[in-house]
């Protein structure tokens, strides 16, 4: 369980994941020993998985992105949940509701791998149908 302090300090690290114990102490008016306390606390149960850059969008103006919206047959949510794990073109899958059980999120440097990249993941036993949008522009990071 996290409490205010943990939120708090977790919104700080979005923001900004480098800023130094000594600032995120300062911000939230407790000791860096504290903060230093908090992170290492969060990351070892999991709550913090990792710390991650963001770039330029012009870095990532060529990239192709896009949303794939998946439809289950049956019960076999997990199996298709793993199997998209082990696509490195896939950057995250989320559970959803509505017509469509999984949304993924994917990310390759060229067209052609967008291309080969959906012709793999359609293969996946489980998967009944898919709807791809590629991303065009990010409107608000």
């Amino acid at each position: 369980m996290i409490d205010e302090l943990d939120r708090r300090l977790i919104a700080l690290l979005r923001s900004d994941s480098r800023m130094p114990a000594a600032s995120l102490a300062q911000a939230l008016k407790v000791s860096r020993g504290t903060v230093q306390n908090r992170i290492d606390r969060l990351m070892a149960r999991g709550v913090i998985q990792g710390f991650t850059i963001r770039t330029k969008p012009e870095l990532e103006a060529n990239r192709v992105r896009a949303m794939m919206c998946i439809e289950i047959e049956g019960e076999r949510a997990g199996a298709v949940v793993k199997a998209l794990r082990g696509f490195p073109e896939v950057d995250k899958v989320h559970s959803t509701n509505g017509r469509w059980d999984l949304v993924a999120e994917l990310d390759v440097e060229t067209l052609a791998e967008f291309s080969r990249a959906l012709d793999h993941i359609r293969e996946i036993e489980g998967i009944a149908s898919t709807e791809t949008s590629i991303l065009l522009a990010t409107q608000k990071a």
